[in-house]
């Protein structure tokens, strides 16, 4: 995990959730950062594997779509 993090959701519990990219390979990875508790460790995801597997409607998935959509929106 290196390079430049951006925050997309945080929980009430603690726990954290970050858009990332690989500057090799330009491929972007959300990493989750779980909260002290649960020991605080950081996991990498591809981001199509967090969006299949996160419950639609979870709000951290939500907040990642409308994190891709504002990156969208100056494309045009």
């Amino acid at each position: 995990m290196t390079g430049q993090l951006r925050e997309f959701s945080a929980s009430s519990n603690g726990d954290r959730w970050f858009l990332g990219r690989d500057e090799g390979t330009m491929n972007g990875y959300v990493v989750h950062k779980a909260n002290q508790p649960s020991g605080g460790a950081n996991t990498q995801i591809e981001i199509g594997a967090f969006l299949n597997r996160t419950p639609i409607g979870a709000p951290e998935h939500q907040a990642l779509l409308r994190m891709i959509g504002t990156l969208v929106e100056g494309a045009t």
